[in-house]
This record gives structure tokens, C-alpha cells and sequence, in this order.
């Protein structure tokens, strides 16, 4: 054979150096991940209860934090225990 086959050494290096291309920048400027796109979707829950003319407040529980909507005639209710009880028939997607 001569001058251009490759022998055994000289595949694995050219496939090497193939692989450590392919492994270059992507044009992506900053840390190479990308940004997830912001989802601009309001919360149902909480456009429903403005829609009856209750505010939402943000509350800390133990649990985490939880939307409550403030009613109109001074009841309190958690925004999407409101939803589902409006809305039953989106309460039942959720279950499996």
C-alpha cells in the first residue's frame, strides 16, 4: 500500500480529531446553554378570580406559598380551589 492508507493508529486518529470537531462551539454566545423561552400564559386560576373581582395575594405557608383570592364580600378562598369549584370539568383533566 502506499502513502494514503491508514493503518489502524492513523484512523483512530483521524476519526479522533472528526469527533473533536464536531464537538466546536455552536454560536451561542455566554455559557453555551440556551435560555429558555418565557411562557407569557397567565395563571387561570388567579385571571378568574380578578374576573369575579377578587385580588390575589401571595401567602407563605409551611407548605410553600399559595395564591389567595380576596372576594369582593370579604371571604377568602385559595385561587384554585376557586377555579376547580367553578370549573369542574377542569378539575377532572387533572385526574388520572
Amino acid at each position: 500500500m502506499t502513502g494514503y492508507a491508514l493503518t489502524g493508529r492513523g484512523a483512530c486518529a483521524a476519526l479522533f480529531a472528526v469527533l473533536l470537531a464536531g464537538c466546536g462551539g455552536t454560536g451561542v454566545s455566554g455559557s453555551g446553554a440556551a435560555e429558555p423561552a418565557a411562557v407569557s400564559m397567565p395563571n387561570p386560576a388567579a385571571v378568574h378570580c380578578e374576573e369575579r373581582g377578587g385580588k390575589v395575594t401571595i401567602e407563605s405557608r409551611p407548605e410553600g406559598q399559595a395564591g389567595v383570592c380576596l372576594l369582593p364580600d370579604g371571604s377568602r378562598v385559595d385561587e384554585w380551589e376557586l377555579y376547580r369549584r367553578d370549573f369542574p370539568e377542569a378539575a377532572e383533566i387533572d385526574k388520572p
